[in-house]
Parts: C-alpha cells; structure tokens; sequence
C-alpha cells in the first residue's frame, strides 16, 4: 500500500539518499548530492546534526533524527564511492489520516524503514504535526531551534502531574527558562498553586502582581509549626544537637502543649495549674501551639529542683540557647509575635495562596532568612506542602518548585539535612497520589539525589559544561533520542533541550524571550548598579544606608510589657557584659565562671561545636 500523497507533501521532490542499515533504534543513510535535494540553492535545506529526516516506508513515514554524518566508502553499481552517510535516529512515525482526521504522530515505530527506502527533507508542517500534538494543556515556551516558526509546545498537565526538572548552569539563562515555563503554565491551568523556593530572591520582577512574596518583613511561621527536628535544628542554629539538650526538649515540649490546651479559651486571669490535668497527651511533633514562656518556665522549675547541680549546666546551657534564639531579632517571623494563637489555618492560606485571589504563585524569598535555619525553614514548607495534600485529599493542586535543588537533597549521604531530604523525597515519590508535584532546578545534576532526578519524567535541559553532569543526566533519560544529549555543551543561550512526557518527542527549542521588566534579577543587577563612582559623598552615603541596616536587623527588636516573655527579655536586656576572656568573673556559688554572665558563643556548650553544615 502506498503512502497517501496528501501525507507526504514533499514526494514529488528529489529524495536526499535512500537507507543502507537499519536497527532497532537507528538506520544508516547513504546521501546523493552531497546531503540536500538536487537544485536546492536553499541553505536550509543543508542537512546537519539534529535535523530531522522522513523515510517512505510505504505504510508512514518514520522521522529519524540526525546523530552522526561521516564519509563511507560504499560499493555503487559495483564501484567503489565515496558517500556522505548520515544515522539517525528513529524517534516515531507520522500516520496517514483516518475518519477524515488529519495528519497523526506516533512516538515509537510500528512500521520499520528497509534496505532502499527513500529518505526525505522535512517542511515545516511536518513539523508542527510531530511536535504540536493537540494537549488539552498545550502551552508555548519558545520555538524549535531548527525551524524557529515552529512552536515549541508543552503539556502542561505532563509537565506538572510527573514531576519535572530544569537543568543548566550559571549563565545559560536558567532562571529566565523557569520563569518562561511557570508563566506559561499559570495562564493554561488557572486552578493549581505554585510554591517557589527562591534561594536568591530573584523572580520578584517575573511575576510582580501575580505572586505572593513571602519573606521575614511580611510573614508569621509560628515556631510550634516545627516538627521536632526542625526546632532542634533551629535551636542549635544549624549545628548537631547535644544529645543530653536534645532529651531534655523532647521532655518539655509536650508538657508545653498540654499546658497551653488546658488553659486555652479561658477566662483572663484564671489558673492555668488548675486546667493542666487534660487527658489530651501530645507527641513532640503534633502540631499544636505551644508557649515559650511556658517552655522556659518548666526549664526554670527542673533547674530549681535538681539536686544534682552537675545537671546544671546542661539545663542552663539549653535555655540559654533558647533564649538566645527566641530574642533575635532576625527570628521574629518565628517568636516576635506578642501572643500565641493557633494561626495554622491562616499560615497555609498563605503559603498555598487558599483561596487563590488571583496570586497563583507564592514565592519565599530564602535570601532573607537567617543562613543557618534555610534547611529547616526549607524541610518545614515542604512537609507542610504534602502533609496539606495528604489531608485535603489531594484537593489543592500544588507544584513545588525547588531552586538550587542540590543544596537541598544532595547525592552525598553525609551532606544536607535529614528532614529536608525526607520531605523533597515523599513529594518526589508520594506525592502525585495528593495532588503534590515537584519541580527541581538544579545546575549541578552530579550533586542532586539521583532517586529525585529519577522521579521527574520530564527534563529540560539547557547547557551543561560538566562530564559527571552529563552522565547524570544521560542515565535519567529514557527516550530513543538520547544522542541529543551530545549536543549540551554546545547549546547556546537560553537553548535548551525537552525530554519526556511533556513533549511530544525529544526537541531541542529555544526559550522565548521575557519582556525586560519581567527579567529575574539575576540578569538585571549589572544594569540596575547604583551610580557611586562619580560622587565620594553619595558612596559615603550609600554605606551609610547598608551599615545602618546591616546593624538594625541584628539588634533592633520590640518586646511588648504585656508578653509573657517580658521577664526574660528584661532579665537578657540586664546582664552585665561579658568579663575579659582571660579575667573570667566568678559564678555565683561554684567560683567558676557563670554560663549566663558569658556572651551565648563563649559558653562551653558552644565553644566546640562542629562548624554549619556547608553545601
């Protein structure tokens, strides 16, 4: 049966060579004239790397992708010759019309190529038909690089509900491909929510009036939000915790809550020892609020009953802790409100945009927050993004989207925080079952969990210069085309190549470009420098401005008279300040030097702890 011409279109013109070897994956093409059609003085028409060719199998027409050109040496007609000869690879076959439907394309091969067959140019309707398939969620992120009118179209809903992952390095135009796709997306499904972890606080301009931007100036993260690891990661600010310290916390948190609960609602001024009886019991990690004051009381009252004082230090090196963390002022979003409410429904409101109000997209600007909590600042939004799906019954669509993915799930065991791995990885594995996705942007795919990498069907990546990347990468990728993977540290700016469910088949496209009032900040900084070179008085000025608010967010901080916390704040506010190093003051009975008279960092609990993780 002869293939229709109507599927053809390009029949009557001359073949550009006819197959010599064929495979399971791949077929071997000897070319006539050199590689283009006879009496084409077209340089498109000039066959290269990546192009895509047809090849008449009588039944459809199998599209190979160009891998590999070389010259051969073929016996023609029983002379020695020598040809071009191009591979390519077989990624799917165009299907003639059926019921009066048009043109259909089909990954994989039904009908394969033999010895003979011709081979042809494709046009770019062809194109459009193999790549532009009819998603119910079909959106644009930029153009094919071998024809740039040709659209290059997405399924946002493959995209999303399988996870995917955009990879690059510095420079290539990742954060502008992120920020192409997430907006893209968000005009196509309006009913599903983005949380973005921004580390550099850059998408600001990206998404502008279409964004809640959460950040330390405008945010309420209650500290009983926290899961227990999480607050014990705070509490020692990034470093391992001391065991002994760790069980005391484990002991007093639940006695914390339960007190709480049973003087929750009632009369101001009534006892709260008479209501601490409740036969609610609580684990270290229920999410319930809990006070400080009451933590820090309960402390106070073991301290008062020891009687082993060597028990002492372990008891008064906690609170210090405690209370060195509580009255920061970089932790206000976490202790700085005066009374504490169970706010939990108003906080996932916010952070999940529930209801919308046409701010889809919550972005939480890293950057702001204190360095050595982001893990647990990170492990928390993550836990509450599946935990919020697993009891919604997967009602509130979410993607999460995770920038500088490797700093957070790393591929070193003995690197990142254990709850931020554990929670990235149940959304990876879990969390399509709820409604909870995940996008990872990463540009070092060699530093990423490879579990994570796996779980993301579909990858978009741009220029990668790194051969253990490459590998990485070559290893998540499924599809026949995965030659196209050659051409990665040859991409360009704002190049890039899509694999997986998303697309139709393997393309390589190039991002569409954002208008310069929505470029993230990244690209924006050398144009937007301030002007201090000229005038000595402004640069003076323009130090001035950074000092001043260097100093304020570490030591300006508001503490109402009312706040239950009032006198450990006052009692913080009066210490005296600290001896020399090397005349330490005496403590109060022992004649050695008193833990709370000695600044937090010189106290022996501190002063050998192991450094903050590094990435």
């Amino acid at each position: 049966m002869n293939i229709p011409n109507e599927i053809t279109g390009t029949l009557s013109k001359t073949s550009v060579g006819s197959v010599i070897a064929v495979n399971g994956s791949r077929a071997k093409i000897a070319l006539d004239h050199g590689g283009r059609p006879a009496g084409s003085p077209d340089d498109d028409d000039r066959l290269s790397v990546g192009r895509i060719l047809k090849i008449n199998t009588g039944r459809t027409e199998v599209l190979g992708m160009i891998s590999a050109m070389r010259l051969e040496q073929l016996t023609v007609d029983g002379l020695q010759a020598t040809r071009n000869v191009v591979e390519a690879e077989l990624v799917g076959e165009i299907m003639p019309p059926k019921y009066g439907k048009s043109l259909e394309f089909r990954r994989g091969v039904g009908t394969y190529p033999t010895i003979g067959d011709k081979a042809f140019l494709v046009n770019g309707a062809e194109l459009e038909t193999a790549y532009n398939r009819s998603y119910s969620a079909a959106v644009n992120i930029g153009s094919l690089q071998q024809d740039d009118s040709v659209q290059a179209i997405v399924d946002a809903n493959g995209l999303l509900s399988r996870h995917f992952a955009i990879l690059g390095t510095t420079g290539v135009g990742k954060s502008c491909g992120v920020a192409v796709v997430l907006r893209e997306v968000l005009k196509k499904i309006s009913q599903v929510r983005i949380l973005m972890i921004d580390p550099h606080n850059e998408y600001r301009a990206s998404f502008g009036d279409k964004a809640e931007f959460v950040n330390p100036n405008n945010t309420n993260l209650p500290f009983w939000m926290f899961n227990f690891e999480e607050i014990v990661d705070v509490i020692f600010k990034g470093r391992p915790g001391v065991e002994t310290e760790v069980e005391i916390l484990a002991e007093l948190i639940p006695i914390a809550k339960k007190q709480y609960a049973a003087g929750h609602n009632i009369a101001p001024g009534q006892s709260l020892r008479r209501r601490e009886g409740t036969n609610i019991n609580y684990t270290v990690d229920t999410p319930v609020p809990y006070r400080i004051s009451d933590l820090l009381a309960a402390l106070d009252t073991r301290i008062g009953s020891l009687e082993n004082k060597t028990k002492l230090h372990t008891y008064r090196s906690l609170k210090a802790r405690i209370e060195a963390v509580v009255f920061d002022p970089r932790y206000a979003f976490m202790f700085g409100k005066l009374t504490v409410d169970d706010q939990m429904s108003s906080v996932l409101g916010q952070l999940f945009r529930i209801p919308i109000k046409d701010k889809p997209i919550t972005i939480v600007e890293i950057a702001g927050f204190p360095s050595e909590i982001v893990d647990s600042l990170v492990s928390v939004l993550c836990r509450l993004a599946f935990d919020l799906g697993v009891w919604s019954d997967g009602k509130v669509p979410t993607v999460v989207v995770c920038e500088e993915a490797h700093r957070y799930v790393p591929a070193d065991r003995d690197r990142g925080f254990g709850p931020t791995k554990r929670a990235i990885s149940r959304i990876a594995k879990e969390g399509r079952k709820y409604g909870i996705f995940l996008g990872v942007v990463s540009q070092r795919p060699s530093e990423l969990d490879p579990t994570i990498l796996s779980q993301c069907n579909s990858l978009i990546t741009m220029r990668l210069a790194n051969d253990h990347d490459h590998s990485i990468v070559r290893a998540a990728v499924s599809d026949a085309a995965s030659s196209m993977l050659e051409f990665l540290p040859s991409l360009g700016s704002r190049e890039a190549i899509a694999f997986g469910d998303a697309v139709a088949m393997p393309m390589r496209l190039r991002f569409g470009e954002l208008p310069p009032d929505r470029m993230p900040k990244s690209l924006m900084r050398l144009s937007g420098a301030v002007d201090i070179e000229s005038d000595v008085e402004n640069s003076k000025e323009f130090l001035g401005e950074i000092v001043e608010k260097w100093r304020t967010i570490t030591a300006d901080t508001q503490i109402d008279a009312d706040d239950p916390l009032m006198p450990h704040a006052q009692a913080a506010a009066e210490r005296p300040a600290p001896p020399p190093v090397h005349a330490p003051s005496p403590g109060p009975q022992s004649g050695r030097p008193s833990l709370l008279k000695k600044p937090i960092s010189e106290t022996p609990a501190f002063a050998d702890r192991p450094p903050l993780r590094r990435y």
